[in-house]
């Protein structure tokens, strides 16, 4: 028996050797020189660019997320927005959901928030007409509002509120914790929008936005939480089910390849985070919309030189990016560069440009803005860094006569080039810029010029042979030459307070 123990032993010794031999040489085949950990960290999935991944706070979830119960459109290319088709005067459920996870803003945990629901224009050139656009919609519809609460259908909201100012929002208070649905209902239809109106137009494309505050110290509801929008367009009842079914036949009759490059159709449309609609931070300090929300801020609105009062109501949003204080400079620090972004609706790329100068912005090629921002976005803030100013239809030049210096109507020309009045003060003309041609437009303009009160102005004529008085109507305004010279001279009205033009 020792015996047999003894040759266990040696057979056992004998095995863990030839183990231990054939271990040998393991550490060097795998060691630093062959296989370094260095390089597998530089490969392309683990390296890390600052410039393109967001911060950690930008990796947080919304707040809150809105859910519209309407199928968005197949016929949308991979990375264009989606679009869903609605019809007018259907009611509309969107849902908002608590997006927050556990511990996220304690502040509003068993209270209640407000949200704003407005339908907006999301042609940048509807957005900087949008009073004049809902102005226009209201006389032709008096009565009417374009967006409307289905009250009876909703669920959870509270304190809902309408101002008849403020015809395309509505505005309501709910509890995060509990569940809400608000049906909404367009009543403005796309094709209302278009220049002309023939038949067969396309109609212009509408935004549902959804922007949610809660109180502040004082109880008031305008510290913004979050914000949210989708593309829309409405087309007249039945008209949405029509052309969703004509996008899906389109599509099926695509080959594969051709499918791939589009958006499925979804059941529902998710709205995506955005800026907060401008002038929100004054907007609802009496918890009530302002009664024209536009992309122009309050400074804008009065100006001393009369120039700059000459650019049309129908470009504010142009005339205001194309003046020296609100187009970015190459000298804008990186303060007023974030102050720019906030301004021009980029809120949502300040942490991302934090560091970036002026300077550093406008280096950025169209490319590189739509790798760094989407497309959509990216294009719409090149744009905005390079726009230019519109060219007006039509320009004139305006002297206002002085009391006691009359000129013949032969002298009036000698005028225009740099004569003298009575007083050995040269006539001094002012630049007004039209892009309507309509006579209203020039009384406008000339209020603005020559600080004349608007309500005053009763009518405008053009002195015409013989000294009679013609009616300045929108057809002689389209005959006007291009840089005509005019004085114009102003008479009072008997028995009011208002005043006639005569341009002469």
């Amino acid at each position: 028996m020792s015996w047999v123990l003894m040759m266990d032993e040696v057979i056992e010794s004998g095995l863990v050797h030839d183990f231990d031999a054939s271990l040998t040489g393991i550490g060097q085949e795998l060691g630093a020189g062959a296989y370094s950990m260095s390089d597998v960290l530089a490969l392309p999935i683990f390296k890390q660019e600052d410039s393109s991944l967001p911060l950690d706070d930008e990796t947080k979830n919304p707040p809150f997320q809105y859910v519209m119960c309407a199928a968005t459109s197949p016929a949308v290319k991979l990375h264009d927005e989606t679009l869903t088709y609605l019809n007018q005067g259907q009611s509309y459920e969107i849902r908002m959901l608590d997006n927050r996870k556990m511990g996220d803003m304690p502040e509003i945990t068993g209270k209640l928030v407000k949200s704003i629901i407005r339908v907006v224009f999301h042609d940048r050139r509807l957005q900087y007409t949008e009073h004049q656009q809902l102005e226009g919609w209201k006389w032709n519809r008096p009565g009417d509002r374009l967006l409307d609460l289905d009250i009876p259908m909703s669920v959870g909201i509270i304190d809902t509120r309408t101002n008849p100012s403020q015809l395309n929002a509505v505005e309501f208070l709910w509890d995060p914790a509990k569940r809400t649905s608000a049906f909404i209902q367009v009543h403005c239809i796309s094709t209302e929008f278009t220049p002309r109106k023939h038949g067969g137009e396309k109609g212009v494309p509408f935004r549902i936005q959804v922007d949610t505050f809660k109180q502040n110290e004082n109880g008031e509801y305008t510290d913004h939480l979050h914000s949210a929008s989708c593309q829309i367009k409405v087309f007249k009842p039945k008209g949405a089910d029509r052309k969703q079914k004509t996008d899906r036949e389109k599509m099926e009759k695509r080959t594969a390849h051709e499918k791939e490059k589009y958006q499925p159709s979804y059941d529902t449309t998710i709205l995506t985070e955005c800026s907060p609609w401008p002038d929100t931070t004054t907007a609802y300090v009496n918890n009530s919309p302002s009664t024209a929300p536009t992309f122009t801020s309050p400074q804008q609105s009065t100006c001393s030189v009369p120039d700059s009062n000459s650019s049309s109501p129908n470009h504010q949003g142009d005339g205001v990016l194309q003046t020296s204080s609100e187009q970015l400079q190459p000298s804008a620090t990186t303060q007023e560069t974030q102050q720019w972004l906030l301004k021009n609706r980029f809120s949502s790329y300040t942490r991302l440009f934090s560091n970036f100068s002026g300077a550093d912005l406008l280096k950025l090629t169209k490319e590189d803005l739509v790798q760094i921002c989407g497309a959509a976005d990216g294009i719409r803030l090149y744009n905005s860094l390079k726009s230019r100013s519109v060219r007006p239809r039509l320009t004139i030049y305006v002297c206002q006569e002085q009391p006691g210096s009359s000129l013949l109507q032969g002298q009036q020309q000698a005028a225009g080039s740099g004569a003298e009045n009575g007083s050995g003060t040269p006539y001094v003309y002012h630049a007004i810029y039209l892009e309507e041609m309509v006579a209203s437009e020039v009384a406008r303009k000339l209020a603005l010029v020559f600080n004349i009160p608007f309500h005053q102005i009763n009518q405008v004529y053009r002195q015409g042979p013989t000294g009679i008085h013609i009616l300045v109507s929108d057809q002689m305004v389209q005959n006007f030459q291009d840089e005509s010279c005019f004085l114009f001279s102003t008479v009072k009205v008997e028995n009011s307070g208002g005043i006639h033009i005569i341009l002469k």
